[in-house]
């Protein structure tokens, strides 16, 4: 096993899984901000996930005995309309899927099987993410302002407030 080429695949999904963590949680600031609770908390539960993508990757990267580099891949796209959230989310949950599924490939051939591993659960993360972001494009294209206005109206219970409310 090629310890090295194993770890830096491993690095360069943790750039990516970070990247997604910062995308998605500037996406669910500003849906909140808009008062669109649903689609807010589908970010943040998702930004959330992807932050366990980086501590089993983290894991691994140790195990190999390398460092875990921290770095994000690119900067935070400054994007508030709703549509193009989920178009640029569902963009970046299918190139991660493409990508993982070609490192899973890699470390096959480099005989990493835990590593494999990994990414091939992740891929299965990134394609739910990706139907997620994408049945929710569909919607707002199929019921147009309206499903979005609809989701004003369902918003989070506050921390702390009634059970049930």
């Amino acid at each position: 096993m090629n310890k090295a080429k194993s770890i830096e695949l491993l690095n360069i999904a943790v750039a990516d899984e970070l990247q997604a963590v910062h995308q998605y949680m500037y996406f669910h600031f500003h849906l909140d901000d808009q008062g669109l609770g649903p689609l807010s908390i589908m970010f943040k539960r998702i930004a959330i996930e992807e932050m366990g993508h980086v501590e089993k990757l983290a894991e691994r990267i140790l195990f190999l005995k390398g460092d875990v580099k921290m770095g994000v891949a690119g900067p935070v796209e400054l994007i508030q309309d709703p549509e193009q959230m989920l178009a640029k989310a569902s963009a970046m949950e299918e190139q991660s899927a493409r990508d993982y599924n070609a490192a899973a490939n890699e470390c096959s051939a480099n005989a990493d099987s835990v590593s494999k591993q990994i990414f091939e659960l992740l891929v299965q993360d990134e394609e739910r993410h990706f139907d997620m972001f994408d049945k929710q494009a569909e919607n707002i294209k199929r019921f147009g302002p309206s499903y979005l206005a609809l989701q004003s109206f369902t918003q989070a219970p506050e921390p702390g407030g009634p059970a049930g409310a």
